[in-house]
């Protein structure tokens, strides 16, 4: 899952500074769930998701299928 937040980061050319001031935290943070260090919060993982356009299962690496789910 960890690996899946920084290919999104990088496919859009963001640096882990980029991706935590739209989250509103730290860059060392947002580390923290790049590296496994840290659970990600669902909240986190709902932004995410919205951010990158992808679904929350395709962040947690349950599914390869990148298409976004449609919204309740």
């Amino acid at each position: 899952m960890y690996n899946r937040l920084r290919e999104l980061r990088e496919d859009k050319d963001l640096t882990q500074v980029q991706v935590a001031k739209i989250l509103n935290m730290s860059q060392t943070g947002y580390s923290q769930y790049e590296i496994g260090k840290n659970d990600i919060p669902t909240r986190i993982l709902i932004k995410l998701s919205s951010f990158y356009g992808v679904s929350v299962d395709y962040i947690l690496n349950v599914t390869n299928e990148m298409k976004p789910y449609k919204r309740a």
